[in-house]
């Protein structure tokens, strides 16, 4: 299985790549456009606002200074909370223990994994604890 982190980095340059030469894309047109999976999708844009890079206006993200900081970040600091305490759990673990959606978990994982604070170990499961 290849390094989650390393994907969750290689997704963002993607949707990156895809929002530079088609200019702003709702959700849909960026997931077909980058032919990634909508958790992928998720980790990337969390792993792209951390970066300052993606904003969201209405329904279409762009590239730009992010608006995105508040929303994101306030859910990696539920995970990174949730994971400092429960260590090595799978990402349904996370949602309900930090009381978010699945998307917003990827979000934030993608966040985290940008600020190198992330540990995945694979297996059976994927799961996440902090660095």
């Amino acid at each position: 299985m290849k390094n989650t982190i390393e994907n969750f980095g290689k997704t963002a340059g993607k949707i990156w790549k895809a929002l530079e030469k088609y200019g702003p894309l709702n959700e849909d047109e960026l997931i077909i456009k980058t032919k990634i999976n909508k958790n992928d999708f998720y980790a990337g844009i969390g792993w792209l606002a951390r970066e300052n890079k993606i904003c969201k206006i209405e329904t279409r993200y762009q590239l730009g200074e992010t608006n995105l900081t508040d929303y994101i970040g306030n859910n990696a600091g539920k995970v990174w909370n949730t994971l400092n305490t429960m260590q090595d759990i799978d990402v349904i673990s996370i949602t309900e223990y930090s009381n978010i959606h699945i998307i917003d978990a990827y979000s934030a994982l993608g966040w985290l994994a940008r600020e190198n604070k992330l540990q995945v170990s694979t297996g059976k499961d994927i799961k996440y604890k902090v660095r």
